[in-house]
């Protein structure tokens, strides 16, 4: 056989041996794409799942919930992550999809501390984003404008504040975030400030966290619904997931996950919970 077709054969198994490699990478990566409450959590587990799955590819972004449930619904992305119900949000095909409750958080409304409350109730809290408290000398505090920060359209965390403190009230046309951390990092430096945080980011010296109706915000709280402010964490796939995004889900729900690095972080494993919650926010003890 001459020199050169011995080289062409070469460069064609090598050209060969690069399609399979690439072939083989793109079947087992995961693109995780939505809550950013979630992001910690699924990053960390990402990590970890690495370390004895040394051929998987997992790739976790933020954007928050609504731009997970549309990625995912389009086929863009494995997993969309979620803090609500899929069939809460307008142009999402919830049969479409399948939802697996991964953990709860809770959230938190946090102001500045110079703002001096510490307490106020869910009525004042809704009456503070709907503009009706406009100072905090108001609520018992200083004499100080009150600046709300919400955070931006699209985001889970927003949702379920508004639906269980607004209750259906419009929210005060204020500054929008789209971040835990650029929300934290506002409030930390900015006098008269107030908005809301995910529990995991909410582990800040420099925060003040508000009790509600004097119930403080407590993981402990949140699995009887004493703490009403919490949102399941869901995964959400496009029918059934193939092989390696079901491994990699029931990961997220085995016993080193939820017994070990869900807490470690913040959030709250799906087991803990004596109660659960449907789309509607109507809540139901565990058992009965």
């Amino acid at each position: 056989m001459k020199k050169h077709s011995i080289g062409k054969i070469i460069l064609l198994l090598m050209l060969l041996l690069v399609t399979m490699t690439a072939c083989a990478n793109n079947g087992s990566k995961i693109t995780i794409v939505g809550s950013s409450a979630m992001q910690l959590l699924a990053e960390q587990a990402g990590n970890d799942y690495r370390l004895s799955h040394s051929d998987s590819n997992i790739v976790v972004q933020g954007g928050g919930s609504g731009t997970g449930l549309s990625q995912v619904q389009a086929g863009a992305v494995q997993i969309g992550t979620s803090d609500v119900f899929a069939e809460t949000q307008k142009g999402i095909n919830a049969s479409k999809l399948r939802d697996y409750k991964i953990a709860v958080v809770g959230i938190v409304p946090i102001v500045n501390k110079g703002v001096g409350v510490k307490n106020v109730s869910a009525k004042q809290l809704a009456q503070i984003f709907t503009g009706k408290i406009t100072n905090w000398r108001q609520l018992g505090g200083k004499d100080e404008a009150i600046t709300v920060i919400n955070r931006s359209k699209g985001s889970g965390t927003r949702s379920t504040f508004e639906d269980i403190i607004l209750r259906g009230q419009k929210p005060i046309k204020s500054q929008e975030q789209d971040s835990n951390g650029t929300v934290k990092k506002i409030v930390n430096t900015t006098p008269g400030t107030v908005s809301y945080l995910s529990f995991p980011y909410a582990n800040d010296a420099h925060i003040q966290k508000l009790s509600i109706d004097h119930i403080k915000p407590t993981n402990k709280n949140i699995t009887t619904n004493k703490w009403q402010l919490w949102s399941y964490e869901h995964m959400y796939t496009k029918g059934k997931p193939n092989k390696q995004t079901k491994a990699f889900i029931d990961y997220m729900l085995g016993k080193k996950v939820q017994k070990e690095l869900v807490p470690k972080i913040g959030y709250l494993s799906i087991n803990d919970m004596k109660v659960t919650r449907n789309s509607k926010n109507q809540v139901t003890q565990i058992g009965k």
